[in-house]
């Protein structure tokens, strides 16, 4: 199993397109990357705690490949805009691709040099080890599937 940590605005939408993925095996909503320890969603809301909202990804990579889950996620985020996804606005919304496996960056290089050929303008996804992770309160965890007509930027039909 591998691991990596996706930040595309709101973290519900994520999560949620993420576990719809064959070969998913697990998905959590948190903040990532900041610098107070274990911060709450109403602090991570203030856009001074420096977290961005993000989604860890449990994947099996006989099943789907990083490059493949990495495709899909530029699918469904606006790689251009900084600190914004949908009406979401805020440093917390960012997008980023944060991860553990050092041997992971040649994939995810590769998959920004793919996606800075579809764009005019620069590519402002942070990519970036990840220093820290929070998991977020448990009304976060699932959200579109506990409240399947909650609010969501992403079109999880992609």
């Amino acid at each position: 199993m591998k691991e990596i940590y996706l930040a595309g605005g709101c973290f519900w939408g994520v999560e949620e397109y993420m576990s719809r993925i064959n070969g998913v095996v697990e998905t959590r909503v948190g903040y990532a990357n900041g610098i107070k320890e274990n911060p709450t969603y109403k602090e991570v809301c203030t856009g001074t705690t420096g977290y961005a909202e993000t989604t860890y990804v449990k994947y099996d990579e006989s099943i789907i490949s990083l490059e493949e889950l990495l495709n899909r996620f530029w699918r469904i985020i606006d790689p251009t805009i900084l600190n914004r996804q949908g009406p979401d606005i805020g440093n917390q919304y960012r997008t980023g691709i944060y991860y553990v496996d050092s041997q992971d960056i040649n994939i995810i290089n590769k998959t920004l040099e793919e996606q800075k050929a579809k764009y005019d303008k620069s590519i402002v996804t942070e990519i970036i080890p990840l220093k820290s992770f929070y998991d977020a309160e448990e009304y976060h965890q699932d959200y579109l599937k506990k409240n399947p007509g909650g609010y969501c930027h992403i079109d999880l039909s992609k």
